[in-house]
C-alpha cells in the first residue's frame, strides 16, 4: 500500500512512541479515511518509535522486524 497524502500528514503530526491503539484512537479523532484507518489496524500490535517505521511498515504491506520496537 502507498500512503495517501491524509495518512502521511496524519504521521507527521503524531507524537512517537505510539501504539497501535494510539493510532487507531487518533486518526478516528483526526477524521481520517476508513481506508487509512483500516490500515493502521492492520499494523501489528508493536509500538512505533518514528513515522518512518510506519510508512515503511505500510509500504511493505507488513510489519518487518528492523521497523517495529517491541512494546
Amino acid at each position: 500500500m502507498s500512503p495517501s497524502p491524509d495518512l502521511r500528514r496524519f504521521l507527521a503530526e503524531m507524537e512517537f512512541p505510539a501504539a497501535k491503539d494510539d493510532l487507531v484512537r487518533e486518526a478516528i479523532r483526526d477524521g481520517l479515511d476508513r481506508d487509512d484507518i483500516a490500515a493502521i489496524e492492520q499494523l501489528r500490535g508493536y509500538s512505533y518509535s518514528a513515522r518512518w517505521q510506519i510508512l515503511t511498515a505500510l509500504r511493505l504491506g507488513r510489519p518487518s522486524a528492523d521497523a517495529l520496537v517491541p512494546a
